[in-house]
């Protein structure tokens, strides 16, 4: 089940900020650099969140996230797609990434990750995605921006 996530909920924010900080922990090993905002993101950041939430639920645990903005009235652009690693490959994520394109369709959508974050990188391309360019986020540490639509 994929639903809408209301983070005033304290109860469900501290699930989210927990899969948040387990799944931003995998991708901070994956491309070695522990600096990726999420990461060190507290409760009350996350409950100030302006980004919406959409959360896959396992049964009644929530196991998956993504967090979209609307730059434009043509563009989405998904700010963070958080999959508890218990959880990881299983599909939750392009489970997400589906719903997501059918519940807000723009003929734009932008999304960014770590370039050595080899299956998130995989999962994007396979979903359309192609690569619009490369931001270097600290030495050495490069973040792969990708575009997919017009």
């Amino acid at each position: 089940m994929i639903t809408p996530l209301d983070l005033t909920d304290r109860t469900l924010a501290e699930r989210l900020l927990a899969i948040q900080h387990a799944a931003y922990a995998v991708e901070a090993e994956l491309i070695g650099f522990d600096g990726i905002p999420p990461l060190q993101e507290d409760l009350a950041g996350l409950m100030r969140s302006t980004e919406h939430w959409l959360g896959r639920y396992d049964g009644s645990t929530l196991v998956g996230a993504v967090a979209y903005e609307f730059p434009d009235d043509d563009t989405i652009e998904i700010a963070r797609l958080i999959v508890d690693p218990a959880h990881a490959r299983r599909g939750h994520g392009k489970a997400l990434l589906d719903h997501l394109d059918q519940a807000e369709p723009r003929p734009v959508s932008l999304v960014s990750t770590g370039s050595a974050n080899a299956p998130a990188v995989n999962l994007y391309k396979s979903r359309g995605y192609t690569e619009t360019g490369q931001v270097e986020v600290a030495p050495g540490i490069y973040v792969t921006q990708f575009s997919r639509g017009s």
